[in-house]
């Protein structure tokens, strides 16, 4: 999910699809100097194991400056060193999704241009994705859009104060097929506890994924969570909302007879607590 460039193709000497020549860099100097970091929590915060599995890919020339003309505005590293005030960082006092895991940010511009009264606060490692979303939110006029690089769970843990957020979007994340490598997908019951605590009340909780053991998981964690409550009465899937916009990568999957399942829950206080003086 990340395309942090190694020295090697940093060094190297391109064209720009313009045909104009690209300068070499020095190893290790950044590409984008005022755009995302590579890290940018550092070492600040303890290493663990990481849902996300960074990956080097290519940005094209206007991802590249779609990154450094904008970045500055409507981007942020995740480097844990502050407590965000959201409708600051939006300009306006709008009801705030966070989603982790946007790919190229095609679904994620369409759901946005649907729904210009709420803010969408995108998390990413990929570049390439992080240009594009930010081309495509000038493109299109959206205003209610930020994007964020780095890892989610210091933005919930460090950056988000308690119940900040009006909902949660986590679209095909990583299903990591492999029995030893299940640790790290992200939906687990302490990913909930930490997501809990930044949700309002009512929020909702809306995950989809093509890895039906994966499905199935995410529908056990979230059905056993006190925190959360299912959306659908008979405790099961849901189908695709009109809201989610079906995108090319799904449409992949499902030509090549993959099963996508929904799970739409909502935050609820927990059943054991109670509200003073009731």
């Amino acid at each position: 999910m990340s395309d942090f460039l190694d020295s090697s193709e940093e060094t190297r000497p391109a064209s720009a699809e313009d045909g104009s020549p690209r300068h070499p860099r020095a190893k290790g100097e950044p590409r984008f100097p005022d755009g995302p970091r590579a890290d940018p929590a550092g070492s600040h915060f303890e290493r663990r194991i990481r849902s996300f599995q960074p990956r080097r890919s290519r940005v094209t020339t206007g991802q590249g400056d779609a990154l450094r003309r904008l970045w500055p505005t409507w981007g942020l590293d995740i480097d844990g060193q502050r407590t965000l005030d959201l409708a600051e960082l939006f300009g306006a006092d709008l009801p705030v999704v966070l989603e982790i895991g946007f790919g190229m940010g095609e679904a994620t511009a369409q759901m946005a241009a649907e729904d210009p009264g709420t803010g969408i606060l995108a998390v990413d490692v990929h570049t390439p994705g992080q240009g594009n979303l930010l081309g495509l939110a000038e493109r299109n006029g959206l205003t209610n859009i930020r994007v964020a690089n780095g890892d989610a769970i210091i933005l919930l843990r460090e950056m988000l104060a308690p119940a900040s957020l009006d909902g949660l979007r986590v679209f095909f994340p990583d299903p990591w097929p492999k029995k030893r490598h299940h640790k790290r997908r992200l939906i687990q019951p302490e990913f909930l506890d930490l997501a809990a605590t930044r949700l309002k009340p009512g929020a909702l909780v809306h995950c989809a994924t093509d890895w039906e053991p994966y499905a199935e998981q995410m529908l056990e964690v979230l059905s056993a969570h006190p925190d959360f409550e299912n959306t659908r009465p008979d405790g099961g899937f849901a189908p695709r909302p009109e809201f989610r916009p079906l995108t090319r990568f799904e449409g992949q999957g499902l030509d090549k007879g993959h099963v996508v399942n929904d799970l739409l829950f909502r935050r609820v206080p927990r059943r054991d607590q109670h509200t003073p003086g009731t």
